[in-house]
């Protein structure tokens, strides 16, 4: 899915905190959005997936503006995880998944075994298709965190939206869940506070600063000592590290 974003503007409360962003994601990219708290991103992401009407400019997915296309048709494309997820709902695991398949029902129609066969592959990509019968209530934070990825699989994205979706993991949970995002075959966006995930695991960063993109492109083009102490006011060190050919970031106060 290829994602355009043409001159955009958004305003809340008559205070402009998105001001003429650009940008293109390409099919089967792994975006990055990072930048400082306030800086934008999730009135970024929110955009998006049309939660909030931008003041000016245009967002188009596959040449189609969001606009025109209702939130059925944007879902059907599109599937987001947001920062804050509702998830002490009484249902059990499978049944929370399963709501991933309602944008491609019709009114009235049944659940089929086909959405039951989606629903266990989204789960068995986040490693939790062994808690199928499991009540949601009865997981820990990272295992919510799964369980609403796995629903936003089910419905078949060929876009999927993350807002900080390792926030509720252990390491080993983080590293797990961006291995597995790495190897699916479609576009990811995230907004990302951790700089070494945005510089080891994404194609493509977006960088904000105060509602302005201050720049864009590969992580070795973006996160560089100028741009950090810019967004953040930290000194930063790259180093390269032997485990799995991977970069370190320390920080440090100016």
């Amino acid at each position: 899915m290829m994602i355009y974003i043409d001159n955009l503007t958004v305003e809340i409360e008559k205070k402009e905190i998105l001001k003429n962003i650009s940008f293109k994601v390409s099919a089967g990219q792994f975006v990055g959005i990072i930048g400082s708290n306030g800086s934008g991103k999730s009135t970024l992401i929110k955009s998006l997936y049309k939660i909030l009407k931008p003041s000016s400019g245009k967002i188009y997915i596959n040449e189609y503006n969001i606009t025109s296309l209702s939130h059925k048709e944007l879902a059907r494309q599109v599937a987001v995880v947001g920062q804050f997820n509702k998830t002490d709902l009484d249902f059990y695991v499978k049944e929370f998944v399963m709501m991933g398949r309602y944008p491609h029902k019709k009114k009235y129609e049944r659940i089929n075994s086909e959405d039951y066969e989606i629903v266990e592959n989204s789960l068995r990509i986040m490693n939790m298709h062994d808690y199928l019968d499991r009540k949601i209530s009865d997981l820990s934070g990272g295992e919510k965190q799964r369980v609403v990825i796995a629903r936003a699989l089910a419905q078949e994205p060929s876009c999927l939206i993350l807002d900080e979706p390792t926030n509720h993991m252990d390491i080993k949970h983080q590293l797990q869940l961006l291995k597995r995002l790495k190897k699916l075959p479609i576009t990811i966006i995230m907004s990302i506070h951790d700089m070494s995930i945005a510089y080891n695991y994404c194609d493509y960063i977006i960088a904000l600063d105060r509602g302005e993109l201050l720049k864009k492109g590969k992580p070795t083009e973006v996160i560089n000592t100028q741009t950090i102490k810019q967004l953040f006011d930290v000194n930063v060190d790259l180093i390269q590290s032997d485990v799995q050919n991977k970069v370190a970031i320390l920080f440090s106060e100016i």
